[in-house]
């Protein structure tokens, strides 16, 4: 295996030997912690510690899932619509309890077989905002006898908040009176201007509180780096940091320009992390280096930039990593947690480790050794007529499985069919733009990139039934186009960009040919896809006979041993049941906006329940699908 094109990894004796063994114990063995959530409860924002998004669950199945019905609805009465609010939240569950974020990122208990509120904090109070308050997509849990706290961050403040489960209120001894300031503890000064923040839960291992996020800027601005740190759950100490960028001395210095380690950011951890509590191993994914878009500041490969990265929780210490990305130009992020799922291998089962990228690749990795299961090949890409920037000129292009949508824009065949005036449409836009293969790189002309900054996929990720070692994706073909353009004097920095454009017709639905949002099941045994379909329709294209288009989607799926996938994501605001070994819609409900975000399912007093959060605030394209909510809905049979 080879890291940033230039690094071979060795596995030490110790992971051999851990690989080995495990291998061994694995013989038909029944799925372990890291796998599946706990009996009844949902306790992690990915469903388990190796983010499987999996529930053992079945009392709702495939036979009786059409007669869900909703059992309760709490209005959370936060949401705006200027700027727009959303819900990206996972409720997670424990006891019968269940803790959200609202639209405006208050935190708040509610009673999971009614909805009723218990308490709510609010990071704001007495704090007069104009823009956006940000998002957040789920808190972490931790207990110790009668000590159990929830810990959340959100991406409108640089801090990090311990609260009382029982009361919601802060916990004193933590930090700074129970708040922790992310822009400390990261070996370097940040000024003001410069924000840190992690918008995913923090991962709990034993005693301690495993942090992502950094960043806070995409550039040119300056920006945090994306160093990953462990601090004690009960004290808010630093315990270790593990340099994304690393400094003089630290393996992978040498693929950056000498200074870039007091300088660059980004690298940074923003889709949230899994955790491996056998082996003790942390499993990280991270986001491009910044400036985004043109890295003259940063010539070489740039790790840990766009890299999974094994380490041990205790120590912080690397174990393995793999960079799907050198020098990255396109903000083609690592956009959420690494899965750790499993295969059967022969007549073995085979602990993996799966990661998802935006530019719709798979990597798939032996958990242990972090060796590729399939070939990932290094491709040769275009250069850039960019005055100073440094290509690198090669890729990894994983061979297996094939990827889940649509890469580059290289022809007409690309090119929306739904109707004669779009497809012309298109076709002139792009005699003033620049398209290619994958990886063609930024430009002053503007350069059409597909999948876009949102994907292939984008946070949402994936799902797995450890059963069975199926993965399900759910996906976008909606390309964009990106123009870069000389800063003002002054600003200490060459070069701007024009926005994040969607490549879209005149009546905003993607410029390349439908399907524009699919679903998709893979065989891990074989690297096959076994079905794939479209999700969500717009009524309007329906009416003109135009179908099987899907929509854009963002937001994420679950799985449970009742044979099912639950998902909203679709722009015509509706949540759906899937049966997992075909695709079939089982179950559909209209909900009050949309539910762009990923569901969870417990039990309590013996009734299993659904939950979503119909947040809404969807980007301002296709159509239907952008107001915003303030709805969890819960659904269970009568």
């Amino acid at each position: 295996m080879m890291a940033g094109n230039t690094m071979p990894y060795r596995p030490t004796r110790r992971a051999f030997m851990q690989s080995a063994a495990l291998s061994t114990a694995a013989l038909y063995a029944r799925p372990a912690s890291s796998y599946i959530s706990a009996a009844g409860d949902w306790r992690h924002y990915g469903g388990s510690l190796g983010a499987t998004r999996y529930s053992e669950l079945d009392q709702i199945n495939r036979s009786n899932v059409s007669e869900l019905k909703v059992a309760w609805v709490h209005a959370t009465g936060d949401s705006q619509a200027r700027p727009a609010t959303k819900i990206e939240c996972t409720p997670i569950v424990v006891d019968g309890r269940m803790y959200v974020t609202t639209a405006q990122v208050q935190v708040r208990a509610l009673d999971a077989t009614t909805g009723e509120m218990l308490w709510n904090f609010d990071p704001f109070e007495g704090i007069q905002m104009r823009r956006s308050k940000g998002v957040n997509r789920g808190v972490a849990y931790w207990s110790d006898g009668n000590d159990r706290r929830i810990f959340m961050s959100g991406s409108a403040q640089d801090y990090l908040y311990c609260l009382d489960a029982d009361t919601g209120k802060l916990v004193p001894e933590f930090a700074d009176g129970g708040v922790l300031d992310m822009k400390l503890h990261l070996d370097r000064d940040m000024p003001d201007s410069v924000r840190s923040y992690y918008a995913s839960p923090p991962v709990i291992f034993e005693d301690m509180l495993l942090l992502g996020g950094g960043s806070g800027s995409e550039g040119p601005a300056p920006a945090a780096p994306g160093h990953i740190r462990a601090f004690d759950v009960r004290t808010g100490k630093r315990l270790w940091i593990f340099h994304t960028i690393p400094h003089p001395g630290e393996f992978g210095y040498e693929t950056w320009g000498k200074d870039s380690w007091k300088t660059a950011g980004g690298a940074n951890n923003w889709g949230g992390m899994s955790l491996d509590p056998e082996r003790g191993w942390l499993f990280v994914s991270t986001g491009s280096p910044t400036y985004d878009f043109y890295g003259a500041d940063r010539p070489g490969a740039n790790l840990f930039g766009n890299c999974v990265i094994a380490l041990d929780a205790r120590t912080g210490e690397r174990q393995w990593h793999y960079q799907t990305i050198h020098h990255d130009l396109w903000d083609y992020d690592l956009p959420a947690q690494p899965v750790l799922a499993r295969r059967k291998n022969g007549d073995q089962w085979q602990d993996l480790v799966v990661q998802i990228s935006k530019q719709a690749f798979w990597y798939i990795f032996d958990r242990a050794s972090g060796e590729p299961i399939w070939e990932i090949e290094e491709r040769p890409v275009p250069d850039s007529d960019m005055e100073g920037e440094h290509v690198y000129p090669t890729q990894p292009f994983p061979t297996k499985p094939p990827p889940f949508a649509r890469q580059g824009f290289e022809n007409d065949d690309y090119i929306t069919d739904i109707s004669e005036e779009s497809r012309e449409y298109i076709k002139r836009r792009l005699k003033d733009l620049r398209r290619g293969m994958l990886y063609t790189p930024p430009s002053r002309g503007g350069t059409v990139y597909n999948p876009g900054t949102v994907g292939g996929t984008i946070w949402g990720g994936t799902s797995h039934d450890p059963e069975a070692g199926l993965m399900f994706i759910n996906t976008n073909n909606w390309p964009k186009f990106f123009t870069l353009v000389d800063a003002p004097e002054g600003l200490g920095y060459p070069l701007m960009h024009t926005g994040y454009p969607f490549f879209v017709d005149q009546d905003k639905y993607s410029a390349a040919k439908p399907p524009w949002g699919e679903l998709l099941c893979l065989d891990l045994a074989s690297g096959d896809y076994l079905w794939r379909r479209p999700i969500g329709e717009y009524a309007e294209l329906k009416a003109r006979g135009i179908e099987g288009t899907g929509t854009f989607n963002v937001g994420g799926s679950i799985v449970t041993k009742g044979g099912l996938l639950f998902l909203g994501a679709t722009q015509d605001e509706k949540f759906r049941a899937f049966d997992t070994s075909s695709g079939k819609i089982l179950f559909e409900h209209q909900l009050s906006a949309g539910g762009y975000a990923t569901p969870s399912t417990y039990a309590v007093d013996g009734k299993q329940y659904v939950v979503i959060a119909a947040g809404g605030g969807g980007r301002d394209i296709g159509s239907g699908g952008r107001k915003s909510g303030d709805e969890f809905v819960a659904f269970r049979l009568e």
